[in-house]
């Protein structure tokens, strides 16, 4: 199996599609911890990726969600396979769910309230995504 070796070059501007909104970068094991255990009230985290549906979909889709008028206290970004240990230690309060990127979950006081999974981001339309970011707002940020 082949690994591809991203440079920073490359990966900045993927960053950037998600911290222009202010979504905070996660980049340690110790920063996803203290941002998802000591943090009150409710926190998006975005597990970004290098793959086409981060890009088409998954990104564009927290973007829009992000505009709306609910949203969470907090959001944060993780990237698959550039930030290993922190999207490994991310990864590990997404109980019942396999490591998939992209992905997006949902926590309030710690604990995970929803997720949404490469399997209901690939092939689907990123307004399609945003609108299930959105009612998750809604129903939990509110």
């Amino acid at each position: 199996m082949q690994v591809l070796n991203y440079d920073e070059r490359m990966i900045a501007p993927m960053r950037q599609e998600l911290t222009r909104f202010g979504i905070v970068e996660l980049r340690t094991a110790a920063e996803v911890e203290t941002a998802i255990k000591s943090t009150p009230g409710t926190a998006l985290v975005v597990v970004n990726s290098v793959c086409g549906c981060a890009a088409r979909m998954a990104r564009p889709a927290v973007a829009m969600a992000l505009m709306g008028d609910t949203k969470p206290d907090h959001s944060y970004t993780v990237f698959a396979g550039q930030d290993i240990e922190a999207t490994k230690q991310a990864r590990s309060h997404f109980t019942g769910y396999a490591p998939s990127s992209p992905s997006i979950a949902l926590f309030k006081d710690g604990k995970l309230v929803t997720m949404i999974e490469r399997y209901q981001i690939e092939g689907r339309p990123a307004d399609e995504i945003a609108a299930d970011l959105t009612a998750a707002f809604e129903r939990y940020c509110k």
